[in-house]
């Protein structure tokens, strides 16, 4: 198990929430076979009694949907749903979510929650039509590593590119909340009626 993993899921970094299209990753026919490659190395048997290693037969399945079927190579765009995916590689949803999982852990693909702003009408309180937005999930989208242009290296030997931080410096195309700076504390005379009042009050309050 990763370090990643064990860590309980209440102190986890939640995933970005991306508007569009995730952060796509151009790739060639070269670099897909060397991920491929990668990944039939890291499933070679790492311990007696194991048929596998970090990767099983499904997770290739997997990635191989992701690259060839899925992925574009020129734009780099890669949202394909989980029955999709599931549909391609001829295997369960729920093990689509587990290759996934056991894929990103090998430094092989990161993903990111893609959302959309959808705009309709409801009635408000008075029973008046106003227009609201929503805030709806779609696919993820995936970004892939070439190990040969990964910087930096994991565990297995790949580059840990990690999207799990909820808002990474550089992201332009992700909502964040600006911080706001408490207003200063008004300064109270004590010559003036009100602001012996305010000190007398503050003082039988033990405020002051």
């Amino acid at each position: 198990m990763s370090f990643a993993r064990s860590i309980p899921n209440h102190l986890r970094r939640r995933r970005e929430k991306v508007f569009g299209d995730g952060r796509p990753q151009p790739l060639d026919r070269e670099a897909k076979l060397r991920i491929m490659t990668r990944a039939r190395a890291l499933k070679q048997r790492t311990a007696k009694g194991k048929h596998y290693g970090q990767l099983t037969a499904k997770c290739l399945d997997v990635l191989e949907a992701l690259l060839w079927s899925f992925h574009n190579a020129r734009s780099g765009l890669c949202f394909p749903s989980l029955e999709k995916i599931a549909e391609k590689a001829k295997v369960a949803r729920s093990t689509v979510s587990v290759a996934i999982k056991a894929l990103e852990d090998a430094g092989l693909l990161s993903w990111v929650n893609r959302i959309v702003r959808v705009k309709d009408s409801a009635l408000d309180l008075f029973g008046h039509w106003v227009n609201r937005w929503r805030i709806l999930r779609t696919s993820n989208g995936y970004q892939l590593f070439d190990p040969l242009t990964a910087r930096g290296h994991n565990s297995a030997g790949i580059r840990a590119h990690s999207s799990k931080s909820e808002i990474p410096a550089g992201n332009t195309i992700q909502d964040s909340i600006p911080s706001i700076t408490p207003p200063a504390l008004p300064v109270l005379d004590p010559e003036t009626p009100l602001g012996a009042a305010l000190l007398r009050f503050g003082q039988t309050l033990g405020a002051i």
